[in-house]
């Protein structure tokens, strides 16, 4: 038997209107946001590309993992709430400058501005806005390179720039932020002070460990080099 079949009463059959004009509602933003789907696209086949040239380059690949999405309709609309804006996608797409995202990971600290650079040397990408919480965390700890850049995307009748938030942070930096959102969002935002410091603390070991790891990269670097020298 379909949905339609059923009897219902006056109130369900305004709740059955109601969460159908929701399910169009999101459809036609889905539908609306389809070009942050291909500006994903774009990037990432931009980044590989980067990655394996400096691979050949420097016989090192600074990008370990990339991971990207674009937000759903329903987080975009709370986002759009918190700002006091007009709930439309016309005002998400001027406003909300994060509905694509990409977190790159890499092993090495240095490799993080290695990527920032590679990026804003290609013609046609735009970086718009750096907040570096790498050289200014946020005061629980968190440390990321985040960019706000606006990406071609060619279609058959017009060239549209779309804006996509693009994170780069070390494998530590990202393992601590996975550990901390999943502790936010155990105690619904509301952590115990003692928690708080715990992973404020830790911060500073994975800033540590960091550093600990690019010395580490740099005297195996030199040995390297100093070998290739005594056989020449």
């Amino acid at each position: 038997m379909e949905v339609a079949d059923l009897p219902i009463h006056k109130k369900q059959y305004k709740e059955v209107s109601f969460a159908n004009d929701v399910l169009t509602d999101l459809k036609e933003w889905r539908s609306s946001f389809i070009l942050y789907k291909y500006a994903l696209d774009e990037i990432n086949t931009k980044l590989r590309i980067l990655n394996e040239d400096f691979q050949h380059a420097h016989a090192h690949n600074p990008i370990e993992h990339i991971k990207s999405r674009v937000k759903e309709p329903e987080s975009i609309i709370k986002k759009l709430q918190r700002k006091g804006l007009e709930i439309t996608p016309e005002a998400a797409r001027e406003h909300i400058h994060d509905i694509a995202g990409v977190r790159i990971t890499c092993s090495f600290l240095s490799d993080i501005y290695h990527i920032h650079q590679m990026l804003q040397e290609q013609d046609d990408i735009r970086v718009l806005k750096v907040k570096d919480y790498i050289q200014h965390p946020k005061p629980n700890g968190y440390k990321s390179l985040h960019l706000i850049v606006e990406i071609p995307v060619f279609l058959p009748s017009r060239t549209e720039r779309v804006k996509v938030e693009v994170q780069i942070r070390t494998v530590a930096m990202d393992f601590w932020a996975s550990v901390e959102h999943k502790i936010y969002y155990k105690y619904d935002q509301a952590v115990p002070s003692h928690l708080k410091q715990e992973l404020k603390e830790t911060a500073e070991l994975v800033h540590y460990l960091d550093h600990k790891m690019v010395n580490l990269k740099k005297d195996v670097e030199q040995l390297s080099h100093l070998t290739k020298e005594g056989v020449s």
